[in-house]
């Protein structure tokens, strides 16, 4: 009539009478809310790290936008300075060749001068002895010219 089986449930009814009067339904109760709550606290720590990590990442990418128009504005003020030294470079070039090339003017304006003034006393010094030539020579034809009339004198008269 009453087999293994029957004596086997009889026994877990037993034993489950004196889990329940122990109180292990409530420590096993009150072990399972502490893991879950450890668990809702993980996962509330898990959302507060993503969320940190999250925030890090948008400011890291905010970061690098600013990084990259940083790096775009000193670009651009590269370029412009760029432009500025070689447009100071041009004007620069510029008067540095207007500068010497009237320094050279000077020198040949000098030079000019300076010739004008060797041809001129060259030229001074030739007309003075030409001078002194022709005065000589004067002389000596006005002492000839003087004995011509005084020859034609004689003989006209």
């Amino acid at each position: 009539m009453f087999d293994q089986t029957f004596y086997a449930l009889v026994a877990l009814v037993i034993f489950l009478g004196i889990v329940f009067y122990a109180g292990a339904h409530k420590k096993a109760g009150a072990a399972l809310d502490n893991r879950a709550n450890l668990i809702a606290k993980e996962l509330a720590d898990a959302k507060k790290l993503r969320m940190d990590a999250e925030k890090l990442l948008a400011d890291y990418k905010q970061k690098r936008v600013d990084a990259e128009k940083e790096a775009a504005n000193i670009i651009a003020q590269a370029k412009t300075d760029a432009v500025t030294y070689a447009e100071e470079a041009r004007k620069k070039l510029t008067e540095t060749i207007a500068r010497r090339t009237k320094q050279a003017e000077q020198k040949i304006a000098q030079a000019e001068a300076a010739a004008t003034k060797d041809v001129r006393s060259i030229a001074t010094d030739l007309a003075v002895n030409a001078a002194t030539k022709l005065i000589a020579e004067q002389k000596s034809g006005a002492k000839l010219i003087a004995e011509s009339i005084a020859a034609v004198k004689s003989r006209l008269n």
